[in-house]
């Protein structure tokens, strides 16, 4: 089974630029998207449906802003979509999906980028997630956490952290939860099959730092440690050009 996680930066422009072809050849059975910025009536679902997709969509409240969805060939048994707290939920934070044997969450994360007002929101929503998954973990142990974290774990995951110690995304605040995460009950699934430095998933638009691979790994399938072992393959696809972020691919057994 192929799962892909993928932040499009608005699903119309991305469409405009071949996201559905290029998903039509890619051919994953489930991806989770972030940064939809569309309600579904703004949206060509048909064109998902085409390729055998159902689609679920869980925007934000704003127009033009945040939102999630899941598109999957596997029908899940059940959809949920938010957290149950009332601001993160209004932003189209989260949706899950439960299958037979796993739950996949597309998640977006907030970005502290625009000031302190947000990263305070954000602290919040990473304190909120964390409790949300370990409680999670009680019913759907054979959880699957994937997503834009806007976070940058470790010094490996950033082109130049030196210059951005003190940068939203990868403040010490935010790597310390990234380490709680991952010592208790989660996996970096990427970081179990590659140690080594210079992979990214997101890069400004700024300075030409796509081509130059100046970016930052803020993206990741994060899985339970009952679904650690069933993961067969974890890369990072940069070649992929809708967006400002790339798509991230997982193959279970």
């Amino acid at each position: 089974m192929k799962i892909i996680s993928y932040n499009v930066n608005g699903i119309r422009a991305a469409l405009n630029k071949g996201f559905d072809e290029w998903l039509a050849e890619e051919n994953p059975d489930i991806i989770g998207l972030q940064e939809v910025k569309a309600l579904e009536n703004q949206v060509e679902l048909a064109k998902f449906h085409d390729l055998g997709y159902e689609t679920y969509w869980f925007p934000a409240e704003k127009k033009g802003y945040s939102g999630v969805a899941i598109l999957s060939k596997i029908k899940p048994n059940h959809v949920k979509y938010g957290m149950g707290e009332e601001l993160f939920d209004a932003e189209g934070r989260v949706i899950q999906a439960d299958f037979d044997g796993f739950s996949f969450i597309s998640a977006y994360f907030p970005s502290g980028t625009t000031g302190d007002i947000r990263q305070t929101v954000k602290y919040e929503f990473l304190d909120s997630m964390y409790d949300y998954a370990q409680s999670l973990l009680k019913s759907h142990p054979n959880l699957i956490i994937s997503g834009d974290y806007n976070i940058c774990h470790k010094a490996i995951d950033i082109h130049n952290p030196v210059s951005n110690k003190n940068s939203s995304g990868f403040l010490p605040e935010e790597r310390a939860w990234m380490d709680k995460l991952t010592s208790n009950g989660f996996s970096d699934s990427f970081r179990q099959f590659h140690d080594d430095p210079h992979h990214y998933t997101w890069w400004s638009y700024r300075a030409n730092a796509r081509n130059k691979n100046l970016g930052w790994r803020i993206d990741y399938h994060m899985t339970s440690d009952e679904m650690k072992h069933k993961v067969k393959s974890s890369v990072i696809l940069p070649n992929v050009k809708h967006s400002d972020h790339c798509p991230i691919r997982i193959e279970l057994k």
